[in-house]
């Protein structure tokens, strides 16, 4: 996840230092919004693997709604950047934090303390990615 993420800010940071990518400023503003909502959904590496692993993908599963719904607000490079964020984060979506005691579990799996870990690190590199694309 980290390695993909960042190689999708090297590709928008490139982009935009070649004015490729000429963001406008709902882009802009639409990008901090989904820095701060980032920030919100994820802190600190100290506090986040302080809290139970249900609160921790409780967490990432934010940062997705807050990528698609980005995402649904936008188009072109922005979007395309989004997509890749939320493609890079996919494996969260199949993560489950609880035990299954009987039946079936929809393909999810249990994920481990190292996993958790993965993702709010490439979150916080998605988090300074947008600081940096959005700076004036």
């Amino acid at each position: 996840m980290r390695r993909i993420v960042a190689m999708l800010a090297e590709e928008a940071e490139q982009q935009i230092r070649d004015q490729v990518w000429e963001m406008e400023p709902s882009d802009r503003a639409l990008a901090r919004e989904a820095e701060a909502g980032l920030r919100a959904a994820v802190g600190p590496p100290d506090v986040q693997q302080a809290l139970p692993q249900i609160n921790r993908l409780e967490h990432l599963r934010e940062t997705l709604a807050v990528l698609a719904i980005s995402l649904a607000r936008t188009h072109g490079h922005l979007a395309w950047f989004l997509s890749g964020a939320i493609n890079a984060l996919e494996p969260v979506l199949r993560w489950r934090a609880l035990p299954a005691d009987r039946g079936g579990t929809f393909g999810t799996v249990l994920a481990i303390p190292e996993d958790y870990t993965e993702a709010e690190e490439a979150i916080r590199q998605l988090q300074d990615a947008l600081a940096r694309i959005t700076a004036d």
